[in-house]
């Protein structure tokens, strides 16, 4: 039976991560669950990469090459993610034609569309639907509009660690791939991944993503703000962050925490919330059913809880990992309780091989 290999690779603003998948015959679509293979991720300094654009490449190239040392992976070919808020991502209809034909019309289709020359842009196209109309077959799907530097920085730097970047992806798409199984699949979900100084949120009806937004707050922003207020490190300002939570009443020393945490934190959550409130405004009777979390930032004590409350709706923790399988070259037991942090690198190996 035919086998593939895929290395999905996410270049976040504190580490690197890398998740080797191995798909059966028929890819994703197969018969057979696709096997994690290898994982790892090595730590990143504060500031190398900056909102998803890689700032120190010799510091981010260094890692990567430690990385693939550590957890020897056999392949130098990796499919990377970009995505911040340089990224456009909107639904558009467009005349029926084929894909690649499609796609090499985007410069002259979208000119007008854009913030930016076409010229600067990395243009893509995914398209969700077909329909007949009164004006002829159309297709409905997402445009991907991206600054051309941001994506560079990140290719040649993968590059200069002696990989092979075969693919860049959208991260809301690799999000999305990641977990939009199961009863996330079938009804409308919210995926929504919390990381470092990014916010990602992907709204998906019946399997099919709808509606992406980037916000440029994270759990560092939390951290920064703790750090600030009282005037300590940021390792301390972590442990402190996580200690408080969000929600939960402090004793009185702690309130000055407390409040920091709270001030960035409702920012945060009130645009999430606003995102759904325009999905919901834009596509009526069509409610969202669930909250998936994912990133680093989800772990944050009571942020769910929050988030529920504020929204309405019931949220839960992603599970990228649910319905793989494992391979022996994986120590699974210590991926317990951090599943969430592996979604984009799983997604990014699903979208080569799909």
């Amino acid at each position: 039976m035919a086998t593939s290999r895929v290395i999905g690779l996410d270049i976040a603003s504190t580490c690197v991560r890398a998740a080797e998948l191995e798909f059966g015959s028929g890819g994703p679509a197969g018969k057979n669950p696709p096997t994690l293979v290898r994982y790892g991720q090595t730590p990143l300094p504060i500031g190398a990469v900056r909102d998803g654009e890689v700032v120190q490449p010799e510091t981010v190239a260094t890692a990567l090459r430690q990385l693939w040392a550590q957890t020897k992976f056999e392949s130098k070919d990796v499919v990377i993610g970009v995505g911040n808020q340089r990224v456009i991502v909107r639904e558009l209809d467009l005349p029926w034609m084929p894909l690649a034909q499609l796609k090499e019309s985007l410069p002259y289709q979208v000119n007008e569309l854009l913030p930016m020359s076409t010229d600067d842009a990395l243009l893509d196209y995914f398209p969700t639907s077909e329909s007949e109309g009164p004006q002829g077959r159309t297709v409905h799907g997402m445009l991907v509009a991206a600054q051309r530097d941001t994506v560079t920085a990140n290719v040649l730097t993968v590059e200069a660690a002696g990989l092979r970047p075969s693919m860049v992806d959208l991260n809301a798409f690799a999000l999305h791939r990641a977990l939009a199984r199961g009863d996330a699949l079938r009804g409308t979900a919210a995926f929504v991944d919390i990381g470092a100084t990014i916010t990602t949120v992907v709204i998906s009806a019946k399997g099919s993503p709808k509606l992406v937004r980037s916000l440029p707050t994270g759990g560092q922003h939390v951290t920064n703000a703790v750090a600030s207020a009282l005037g300590i490190a940021g390792p301390e300002a972590e442990l402190l962050k996580r200690e408080v939570g969000i929600g939960f009443a402090v004793a009185p020393e702690r309130e000055d925490a407390a409040e920091a945490v709270a001030g960035v934190v409702r920012a945060l959550v009130e645009s999430v919330r606003n995102t759904f409130v325009y999905y919901a405004s834009n596509h009526p009777g069509a409610g969202i059913d669930v909250v998936v979390l994912t990133g680093g930032g989800t772990h944050l004590p009571g942020l769910g809880q929050y988030i529920s409350s504020a929204s309405r709706l019931p949220v839960t923790l992603g599970d990228p990992l649910a319905g793989l399988r494992s391979a022996k070259t994986v120590q699974r037991e210590a991926l317990n309780g951090h599943e969430s942090l592996i979604a984009l690198p799983v997604g990014l190996a699903y979208g080569v091989a799909a």
